[in-house]
């Protein structure tokens, strides 16, 4: 098992982001933006520089946190948008020796309207496929998309695509309702989820926070196992599993990166606040036995 980050919630800048990766001692980044663009869009000149950057610094990026099929975008969208998206981002993953790519199954509908499934099923099998032939790692993450409706949705991906394997985020559950149960559709439940797709996880991503109430949407985010995820079950599960993969810390403590309010964040807050969330996730890891190695 190995530590990494979303290290732009602790800086935009690519220096900021290897400055507090270096201070947690860690050797890894789940890259997802820098300067505020995702890292499949930025410009060729500015991502060579980044690469020459993080070679340098010694810095691994296990993981690309990619647009494709994510919250943001509707299965009616068009497709060829996937499509330039996979063909820009296999290249730099090469250049990276990155073999993980985060994607979604697209944005949930509204609830009782059309889904779309049997498209959502289609492109999935393409991207995971493309991605594949290319020897990467297309992981389905649970989030605002279809799969994350409820774990049976998302076991229902892997019956759908063959092959695919799975992010399982320990945070997403707390602020979505399961679908897969009766109205009124009660919250998910963390390490339930976790223990349905258990067999499936390949990568994991720790979020944690308390579930919403009065009305809000939008849980309270917390350190880790300060919340409702579960987290130290889960992490002990993991461990007595002998799970080797990497656990990347996504604490959206600070700023949360699917939620606009228009304001910029304060970040020297997101930076300290991102140290603090890695040092709590080791000390949560010691606590249980389980030490993080460097990522290969």
């Amino acid at each position: 098992m190995y530590l990494t980050g979303f290290a732009d919630e602790a800086g935009r800048d690519l220096d900021t982001q290897i400055k507090a990766t270096r201070t947690l001692g860690w050797n890894a980044i789940s890259a997802r933006s820098i300067d505020g663009t995702n890292i499949h869009e930025l410009p060729e000149k500015k991502f060579d520089k980044i690469a020459g950057k993080l070679d340098d610094a010694g810095i691994r990026v296990t993981e690309f946190g990619s647009l494709i099929g994510n919250w943001g975008k509707k299965i009616t969208s068009d497709f060829d948008l996937t499509l330039a998206e996979i063909d820009r981002a296999i290249p730099r993953m090469k250049r990276l020796g990155t073999k993980i790519i985060r994607i979604m199954s697209y944005a949930q509908e509204e609830w009782g309207q059309d889904q779309h499934e049997q498209e959502r099923f289609k492109r999935l099998r393409t991207i995971h496929q493309r991605f594949a032939d290319e020897g990467i790692a297309a992981l389905h993450e649970n989030c605002m998309n279809w799969g994350g409706f409820s774990s049976s949705h998302t076991l229902r991906l892997i019956e759908e695509v063959p092959g695919l394997k799975l992010i399982f985020d320990t945070g997403n559950p707390i602020f979505q309702r399961d679908r897969s149960k009766s109205e009124p559709f009660p919250w998910q439940d963390a390490l339930g989820f976790y223990n349905d797709i258990r067999e499936h996880i390949a990568h994991v991503h720790v979020k944690d926070c308390q579930y919403p109430g009065r009305g809000k949407t939008e849980p309270v985010y917390t350190l880790p196992g300060a919340g409702d995820g579960k987290l130290i079950h889960i992490l002990r599960d993991l461990k007595a599993h002998h799970y080797k993969g990497g656990i990347a810390i996504e604490p959206h403590v600070a700023t949360v990166f699917h939620v606009t309010d228009g304001q910029e964040p304060d970040w020297q807050q997101c930076y300290d606040s991102y140290i603090e969330y890695g040092i709590k996730m080791e000390h949560l890891l010691d606590s249980i036995g389980w030490t993080a190695v460097p990522a290969e």
